[in-house]
C-alpha cells in the first residue's frame, strides 16, 4: 500500500498538477482522522528534484522541493509546459537527468504515475513499452506516432497497468489524487474529498470533451479540397458521385487518394465533421435537439444519437445538459 508520494518537480513542468495533488491528500488526511480516528496512517506527500532550488516550474514560478532520495513508494511525473505540438526532442533534451532517474526507480520497483501529458515523460523514459497507458487528448495521434511500441488507451481518463498509472489532460490529476486517496483510505474518505471539493469522482471517458478544432488539421492538398467542398454542404445528402464530379476524377479514385491521405473515407470525415457542428451547436445555440439534427443533415433522430453517442460518450439530450448554459448564479443585492 502506498504510504509516500514524491510528486517530481523539474523545470517546465505545470504547477495545478504538482498542487492540486497535494491539497487533496491534505484534505484527505483531514477528513479521514475525523471520520474514522486512528484507522488510517495519513498519506505523506513530498515536492522533490533533481535540480538545485527553486524549480522553475511552467509559467516562471519558482518552487522549493527536496532532493530526490530513498525510495518513495509512488514517484508522480506531472505534466509539461508545450507551446505547440511537435516540440518534444526540444523539451526532452533538457530532462536528461529526469528521464534517468525514472528509469533507474522503475527498475528498482518503486510505482509510478504520470498526468496529463506526464505519460509522454515516461514514454520517453522507457517505462511504457508494451503497456497499456492514457494521455491528453489532443496529443494522442502525436503519442500513437511517437511511441507505437505504447498501447494508448484514447479515451481514458485513468488508467492503471503493472505499477504504472497515467491519466488524461489537466484536470484527471483530481482523478488521480481521488484514485490515491481510494487505495490507501478506502471508498468512503474519496467519496467525502470528492464532494467537499466538487469534483466529479466517476470519470471514465475523454470522449465528451474532445474538439476537434483545437488538433492541428490534415494539410495534405486532395483531402484538404475534399473536406472544405465537405463543409460546405454539411447539411446535404452525402453524394459520391456528386463529389467525384466536383474534381473531375471518378468516385474510385476520390476513395483511393483520400484514404492514402487520411487512413479514412470522405464520408468517415463528413460523419465527424457533423459531430463537432452539433456539439457546438448543442453548446451555443438553443435549438432542440432535434433542430440540431436536421441542421447537421440527418433526419433520424435515433441513428443520429447512435452516431453522436459512439464518438461522444454521451447521448445529445445529455450532452447538452452536461455543457450547456453553465453560468455563476447570481443574486439581487439589497
Amino acid at each position: 500500500m502506498i504510504k509516500e508520494i514524491a510528486i517530481l518537480v523539474y523545470p517546465g513542468c505545470m504547477g495545478m498538477e504538482v498542487f492540486a495533488l497535494t491539497d487533496l491528500v491534505l484534505m484527505a488526511n483531514h477528513l479521514a482522522k475525523n471520520m474514522h480516528p486512528g484507522k488510517f496512517s495519513a498519506l505523506r506527500v513530498k515536492l522533490v528534484t533533481l535540480r538545485p532550488n527553486p524549480v522553475a516550474i511552467a509559467g516562471g514560478f519558482k518552487v522549493a522541493a527536496q532532493r530526490l532520495r530513498g525510495k518513495p513508494d509512488l514517484i508522480v511525473v506531472p505534466g509539461l509546459e508545450v507551446s505547440r505540438f511537435g516540440e518534444w526532442d526540444e523539451r526532452f533534451a533538457r530532462l536528461g537527468q529526469e528521464l534517468k532517474a525514472i528509469r533507474r526507480f522503475h527498475g528498482q520497483g518503486t510505482e509510478l504515475a504520470s498526468v496529463c501529458i506526464g505519460s509522454f515523460v515516461l514514454a520517453e523514459a522507457g517505462v511504457l513499452q508494451g503497456r497499456r497507458a492514457a494521455t491528453a487528448w489532443p496529443f494522442v495521434s502525436e503519442f500513437q506516432d511517437r511511441y507505437p511500441d505504447v498501447q494508448i488507451e484514447k479515451d481514458a481518463v485513468i488508467l492503471s497497468d503493472g505499477g504504472v498509472t497515467t491519466t488524461g489532460a489537466v484536470s484527471s490529476v483530481m482523478d488521480l489524487g481521488l484514485h490515491l486517496i481510494r487505495e490507501s483510505m478506502g471508498s468512503a474518505v474519496a467519496r467525502a474529498v470528492s464532494k467537499l471539493a466538487l469534483i466529479d469522482g466517476g470519470r471514465v471517458s475523454q470522449r465528451a470533451y474532445v474538439d476537434t478544432a483545437l488538433i492541428p488539421q490534415n494539410r495534405a492538398p486532395f483531402s484538404t479540397q475534399v473536406n472544405r467542398w465537405l463543409a460546405q454542404r454539411l447539411s446535404e445528402t452525402y453524394n459520391l458521385c456528386a463529389l467525384a464530379d466536383a474534381f473531375n476524377v471518378t468516385s474510385r479514385t476520390v476513395l483511393r487518394r483520400y484514404r492514402q491521405e487520411t487512413c479514412m473515407t470522405p464520408l468517415q470525415w463528413l460523419q465527424k465533421a457533423r459531430i463537432e457542428k452539433a456539439k457546438h451547436l448543442l453548446e451555443l445555440s438553443s435549438m432542440s435537439v432535434a433542430e440540431v439534427v436536421v441542421a447537421v443533415g440527418y433526419h433520424d433522430l435515433a441513428t443520429f444519437s447512435r452516431l453522436f453517442a459512439r464518438e461522444t460518450g454521451q447521448t445529445p439530450g445529455h450532452y447538452k445538459r452536461l455543457f450547456q448554459g453553465k453560468r455563476v448564479a447570481t443574486f439581487p443585492r439589497g
